[in-house]
């Protein structure tokens, strides 16, 4: 991904939860860059994974995999599997950044285990060194999702290994609510991230739902824009359902 990413252009992919193996083919044949596997909100099962992994992979079109919260075990399978990238979801401050990049990487900027005779290494044919060399370019996305992320975004976007970030615009949002008081509105907490995102030359990664949606976050400086797949099939499906003179 970094590899696509040094093109300059922003890289498009979807959001998908298992079981989901045609969704990630049809991503890949209708030529998107990359593909996000939730396993937060859906079925966190390795074996499952480990086969839309390999399909994305007969395919060329790399995978990145969003775990559950502080699930280090699960992040160093994942990425023995063949996983491009992690993004890790409630990343509060900066003591959670830097556990998540101890898990994604190898020592000593780590302490996520060696093996060479995984699927990400080919299943020992490649050698130490080059799978070493290939681990440096998974990306480590932060997710910002509490307003006390916000407030840390600085702190956590300046944490050694953090590539980027994507804000959890649904979890902000329902704490905001919860909270009330003099927190700052959505809006104004988006901003207040991105702003410390360019300061800290970091990817940015945005969730849409829509072309428009999509077309604004690459005019506003994202680096991955990630469709919700689930999102964009159900106004499909409504869209079809709604032909004149059937209701």
């Amino acid at each position: 991904m970094r590899a696509l990413l040094r093109e300059g252009r922003p890289l498009v992919g979807g959001l998908v939860r298992m079981p989901a193996e045609e969704l990630v083919e049809m991503l890949a044949v209708a030529g998107h860059d990359f593909v996000l596997i939730d396993c937060e909100h859906g079925p966190a099962d390795l074996g499952a994974l480990r086969h839309h992994i390999a399909l994305a992979d007969a395919h060329g079109m790399p995978v990145l995999v969003r775990p559950g919260e502080r699930e280090p075990t699960f992040v160093q399978r994942a990425l023995d599997q063949g996983a491009a990238g992690i993004v890790a979801p409630h990343i509060d401050d900066a003591g959670a950044a830097e556990e998540l990049v101890q898990w994604c990487r190898y020592p000593p900027h780590g302490r996520r285990g060696f093996a060479t005779y995984t699927r990400t290494g080919r299943f020992g044919e490649v050698s130490p060194e080059q799978h070493e060399h290939a681990a440096q370019d998974t990306l480590v996305i932060a997710m910002i999702e509490s307003p006390h992320g916000v407030d840390a975004a600085h702190a956590i976007l300046d944490v050694p290994g953090i590539d980027g970030y994507l804000v959890g615009t649904g979890d902000l949002s329902q704490t905001l609510r919860a909270v009330g008081g003099d927190h700052p509105r959505l809006e104004q907490c988006l901003e207040s991230v991105h702003t410390e995102g360019v300061a800290s030359d970091s990817l940015r990664c945005d969730i849409v739902s829509t072309v428009e949606q999509a077309e604004l976050a690459a005019r506003q400086g994202a680096h991955l824009v990630v469709y919700n797949v689930a999102s964009v099939l159900m106004g499909t499906l409504r869209d079809i359902r709604a032909v004149p003179g059937t209701r």
